[in-house]
């Protein structure tokens, strides 16, 4: 037995992939900050309470470039992580839709959100320490 058969591990571990794969797109956004026409993307949100009741997540999108002059992602994410365009509030006069402030709200709220899922974990593993530990030693 892993601990990805236990549904709440499983679904944690996913959780921080997600998040993980947000910052990552994240990034991208703002390495194309000065990008004439580039529009910012986000991840389509995560249905957390279906993970913890095991529900598999749906197909894998990818990113498409809408101009060949942006950058191009390098990054490969993982089944079910699928990224959507996400306007931001202002779009600048060359067609470039990122807002610096709104894309390093989205980065702090991704890392407040993978520092709680690690405290579930650790406070998880904790307690089946001490469910799995032989009285008397």
């Amino acid at each position: 037995m892993s601990l990805n058969d236990i549904p709440l591990m499983g679904a944690l571990k996913s959780r921080m992939g997600w998040l993980s794969d947000r910052q990552k797109v994240v990034a991208e956004n703002v390495a194309n900050a000065s990008t004439p026409g580039f529009k910012p993307h986000d991840l389509s949100p995560q249905n957390f309470s279906a993970l913890v009741r095991g529900e598999a997540p749906q197909g894998n999108m990818g990113l498409t470039l809408t101009n060949t002059q942006h950058m191009a992602p390098q990054t490969s994410f993982r089944p079910g992580v699928k990224v959507v365009l996400s306007p931001d509030s202002e779009t600048t006069m060359d067609g470039n839709g990122v807002v610096l402030e709104e894309q390093m709200l989205r980065m702090a709220e991704s890392r407040m959100q993978f520092q709680a899922a690690v405290g579930f974990y650790e406070k998880s593993m904790a307690m089946m320490r001490m469910a799995i530990k032989v009285p008397g030693r």
